[in-house]
């Protein structure tokens, strides 16, 4: 449960621990503050107050009755309770700090006070402190007014200020963890594009140390990464030209040593295994060479499949095409062709019938889908045929494949900034869905 409530992101979780902090902080400095502070100052003003009113009551009750009745009418005095008074008056929600001090020191007076000499409270606009004396031997109740600065007392600011203190420190901490996450996302927009094929520039290494150090190990890495992506480049061009040549000398000397007639169906079978050999070869430079170097630029991804669809369509293959109204899309043309080529041909290879292409867009994405009505693979293989030499249970009966066709696709979409989804066809077979960015991914 508490994993559910927390934000998913640093930054929200660290504002919300120095909240909590702030907040908690806050709340233990109110509490030494009225307990430690106030309350003190409140009952000490209250013994003085109750010296006092002893005193009084002690002078209104020597004076003979009537100079003591003249007094008392001066000072408003009645034989009777105020109607209008408690000794627990209620609390008033809006003004809890007040109400907290006149209760503390209500409290404290009437301990320090005799017990014949009760209080009581008149709540309102014109609040007052109700005691009872003995004026001239009687008791009578004498009400004394409070003004509005004694109720008030500072308090009330002070904790205001603290408040919007506290909001400060928040407000601060809030932009100096946004200005320590910005490295972090940085990082996360140079992975992606990592992962998306491209090379992004180096990560500014002059921030915080900790940061400094992790910008720094991932700028080696792409470093390494580009010098492992060179090695390869040129490992796989020598083994190109290696093998083609003897390869080509290889037809050459069969052609030259072997009868015209001689065994026909032989001479087949060792061509057809040099074509299998040359086809895997040019998988593997397909897979190692998927367009990082070719520029993206806008172009009619319909009319590149409706050219493609009569390519197939001249050698006996028929692609139903349903083509929406796409707006130019940025691609690399030589890699999307290399893609849609490799889905068609997986198609007519495993799907045997029903071939369709179509095309659709929203706000972010035109969608390229080829689908088949083949015998279709089981939902767990759909994402193990993106990765290289991974073939399905339809494809191993076939010969000449190497398991990388899908894996091109996966790394030509990935370097348009998109993406290669699998998904069963409604009425049977499975459609191979490319999203493409209406917008070229950043270099």
């Amino acid at each position: 449960m508490l994993r559910r409530l927390l934000p998913r992101s640093l930054l929200a979780r660290n504002i919300l621990l120095l909240v909590a902090l702030v907040a908690i902080t806050q709340a233990c400095s109110l509490t030494v503050l009225m307990h430690y502070v106030q309350r003190p100052r409140i009952e000490r003003a209250a013994i003085v107050f109750a010296d006092y009113v002893r005193t009084l009551d002690r002078v209104v009750a020597a004076m003979p009755l009537d100079p003591s009745g003249a007094t008392a009418a001066r000072m408003g005095a009645q034989a009777q309770e105020p109607a209008h008074a408690a000794e627990k008056p209620a609390r008033d929600l809006q003004h809890l700090l007040r109400t907290w001090q006149r209760d503390v020191f209500m409290e404290a007076l009437q301990r320090h006070l005799p017990v014949d000499m009760p209080v009581r409270w008149q709540a309102g606009e014109a609040e007052q402190l109700w005691i009872r004396m003995h004026v001239g031997g009687a008791p009578r109740w004498i009400g004394l007014p409070i003004s509005e600065d004694v109720r008030a007392g500072g308090i009330a600011t002070a904790l205001a200020l603290s408040t919007a203190l506290a909001l400060l420190a928040a407000l601060t901490g809030y932009l100096i963890q946004r200005h320590l996450n910005r490295p972090l996302q940085d990082l996360a927009r140079a992975a992606q594009d990592i992962c998306a094929g491209s090379t992004p520039p180096p990560l500014p290494t002059d921030g915080p140390t900790e940061i400094a150090q992790v910008s720094g190990a991932f700028n080696q890495m792409t470093q390494a990464l580009q010098q492992a992506e060179q090695t390869r480049a040129l490992m796989l061009a020598g083994i190109s030209h290696d093998i083609r040549t003897p390869l080509t000398k290889l037809r050459l000397a069969m052609a030259m040593s072997i009868p015209r007639g001689a065994d026909d169906a032989f001479v087949a079978s060792a061509e057809g295994y040099l074509d299998h050999i040359e086809t895997i070869l040019q998988q593997f430079m397909d897979y190692a060479g998927s367009g990082e170097t070719e520029q993206p630029q806008p172009g009619d991804v319909n009319a590149l499949v409706s050219q493609l669809a009569a390519d197939f369509a001249g050698l006996g293959h028929e692609f139903e095409l349903s083509l929406a109204a796409l707006p130019p899309v940025p691609y690399r043309p030589v890699s999307l062709m290399r893609l849609l080529m490799n889905l068609m041909q997986n198609a007519v290879v495993y799907g045997k019938s029903g071939f369709s292409v179509r095309t659709w867009r929203d706000a972010a994405c035109a969608y390229v889908a080829v689908g088949d009505r083949g015998t279709g693979i089981a939902a767990h293989e759909l994402e193990q045929l993106k990765a290289p030499f991974s073939r399905g249970a339809n494809a191993r009966g076939h010969a000449g494949g190497t398991g990388l066709g899908l894996a091109i696709v996966e790394r030509i979409a990935r370097l348009h900034g998109g993406s290669l989804q699998f998904r069963p066809r409604d009425g049977g077979g499975l459609e191979a869905v490319v999203a493409l960015p209406l917008q070229a991914p950043a270099a």
